[in-house]
């Protein structure tokens, strides 16, 4: 079956139905076991007879998932929404550049494609300032919209600069790189192509060096898009020296206290980092300063002890800081990440500087015609694609419930996916919700890397997400 043309020519007026998921399964018995999966819980197209001015703030996955949904579930919708990028990166594909497996031309989709002018209208800008107690937004042009209903879809920001020494000039230059950086205005990843070349001199320089390479991964003391990102490089990098028989001394320098939140999934990390002999651990660290010439980085050491008090026959706990320098011939650094800055100077974030929604309805907590969906979000979980499309339907039923001043009753689960890349051929599918453990397949674990989950991520993933998930059909 020819899959792009399928999903082309696909035209559903709902949710993907069980008979088209198997439709595909001459595409694969992964994906429509997935799609299969996702069942009927959309709402019909023009269902809901509701009026009112809805303003969508994104050009991301989020943003536009929300869209697909908002204006096939409204009769005659009012939408606006305000992207400054006709690029739209398929993200979860950055990694695969990284690594070799993709190119640039691979993951550059086109937003015209999913913006139709003659449905909604775009406002191709950018946010400066958020005003929700006069619902009103203002643009970079200094152009203010009104709304009656606003949707939150910015995504995360990539802080560099928080970094004291380093540039985003710097990534890729002398043994640093960043798979993140990107610039989605211009749709490029820069930060991807030059992991690849980073990986490839990493190579030339442990078969020509008599030392073995120090190679440093961070991970920062913020949350960040699919938190085993970071880890997911440094698996694909020892792998491909590995397979040349080569190897590195590798740290995982983090922030958190452990591999993964969930006890099990760390436990199998733990695994399969033990498997390449070379990678050691730094936890509770962040990374402060770099000295880009020296190649030193400097990191804060953050951790807390209980200290037992003789005097007083009491336990307190005692907070420590110290600074730790490391050495490097390579550095992949993965970047604190924040809510964008006209959101972080708004009133709709937390003490957390993230968007203020409820974690099951997505609705504003103190504005009720404020929604969020995707990174944005400040609730536990979420910083994903994966995320995103479980909220899609959340957010479309609850804006509407609140259009017809009704209460949101719609509830979100907190599922989230992280697919680990842990060797070239091998996904860890870590896929769980507030409650725990989440498996699309139920009776496969989590916590096991399996072949044809890189199969379905590198192969089939990408048209899902590009004709079906931001189409908001499944």
């Amino acid at each position: 079956m020819d899959t792009k043309n399928f999903l082309n020519n696909y035209k559903s007026d709902t949710e993907l139905s069980r008979r088209d998921a198997i439709k595909l399964m001459g595409i694969s018995p992964i994906a429509a076991s997935v799609l299969a999966s996702a069942g009927t819980s959309s709402i019909a197209e023009a269902s809901a007879d509701v009026s009112g001015k809805v303003i969508i703030v994104g050009g991301g996955a989020g943003a536009l998932m929300a869209l697909s949904r908002i204006k096939r579930a409204i009769k005659n919708p009012d939408i606006t929404i305000i992207a400054p990028n006709e690029a739209h990166l398929y993200q979860p594909g950055q990694v695969f550049i990284g690594a070799g497996e993709m190119e640039m031309e691979d993951i550059i989709l086109d937003n015209n494609n999913y913006i139709d002018p003659d449905e909604v209208t775009w406002v191709k800008d950018a946010v400066k300032a958020f005003d929700p107690d006069n619902n009103t937004v203002t643009t970079r042009a200094g152009k203010e919209l009104k709304y009656d209903y606003l949707v939150v879809a910015t995504g995360a920001q990539y802080n560099y600069e928080d970094i004291e020494g380093l540039t985003k000039e710097d990534i890729g230059k002398n043994g640093i790189t960043s798979v993140y950086l990107s610039d989605l205005e211009k749709g490029t990843s820069v930060g991807a192509t030059a992991t690849w070349e980073w990986n490839k001199a990493l190579k030339i320089a442990a078969t020509t060096s008599k030392q073995k390479q120090k190679v440093i991964f961070t991970h920062p003391n913020t949350k960040i898009k699919c938190g085993g990102a970071p880890q997911k490089v440094l698996h694909l990098t020892a792998d491909y020296l590995k397979k040349d028989g080569l190897s590195a001394e590798y740290t995982f320098v983090t922030s958190t206290k452990t591999l993964f939140p969930l006890p099990h999934v760390a436990k199998a990390l733990e695994k399969v980092q033990a498997g390449y002999d070379t990678i050691s651990h730094k936890f509770q660290h962040h990374l402060q300063s770099i000295d880009v010439q020296n190649k030193k980085a400097t990191f804060l050491h953050s951790y807390s002890e209980d200290v037992y008090d003789e005097e007083f026959g009491e336990s307190e706990t005692v907070s420590h800081e110290d600074t730790v320098i490391m050495d490097y011939d390579f550095i992949h650094i993965t970047p604190p990440m924040s809510a964008i800055t006209a959101l972080m100077n708004s009133k709709l974030v937390d003490f957390t500087g993230w968007l203020e929604v409820d974690k099951y309805t997505l609705q504003h907590k103190r504005y009720s015609n404020v929604f969020g969906i995707g990174d944005t979000c400040g609730i536990p979980m979420g910083k994903t694609g994966g995320s995103a499309r479980h909220q899609g339907p959340i957010l479309t039923e609850n804006l509407i419930s609140v259009m017809k001043n009704e209460k949101a009753k719609a509830i979100f689960d907190g599922y989230t996916v992280c697919p680990i890349k842990t060797a070239y051929g091998q996904i860890l599918m870590a896929e769980f919700n507030y409650a725990g453990d989440a498996p699309t397949i139920p009776f496969l674990s989590i916590a096991e890397p399996r072949a044809f989950w890189w199969l379905f991520d590198l192969y089939q993933l990408k048209p899902m997400y590009q004709y079906l998930m931001l189409t908001g059909r499944f």
